[in-house]
């Protein structure tokens, strides 16, 4: 399990893709539907905000990793609901191979 906490990375590009996940309705928001989504193992990655909860890092992160997700901190709330257009956004599950395969390419390619 990958955990991307740090580093050079395209954040317009991923916020961006993150937009596109949504419209495309490849993802699910909140912590109860990502635990869930997480235990049933359709998702693909994890984006925590990075001003969530200890108990949410706590509680998502083992499960992840039990999982066997990536889990991604890198934007805080305010960007993350941004992003989306929604308020108060914190957890992200991203459900479609496809859109997590390319935002982990964006973290790995770090090029901005």
């Amino acid at each position: 399990m990958k955990i991307i906490r740090r580093g050079k990375i395209n954040l317009n590009k991923i916020l961006n893709l993150l937009g596109l996940a949504k419209k495309a309705r490849k993802l699910v928001l909140g912590t109860d539907t990502s635990v869930a989504m997480l235990k049933s193992n359709k998702l693909t990655l994890l984006v925590i905000a990075t001003d969530a909860s200890d108990s949410t890092y706590d509680k998502l992160e083992k499960k992840a990793y039990f999982y066997q997700v990536p889990v991604m901190y890198k934007f805080t709330t305010e960007e993350l609901s941004n992003a989306l257009g929604v308020n108060q956004v914190k957890v992200i599950g991203i459900t479609d191979a496809g859109f997590a395969s390319a935002i982990l390419k964006e973290v790995e390619r770090g090029d901005f």
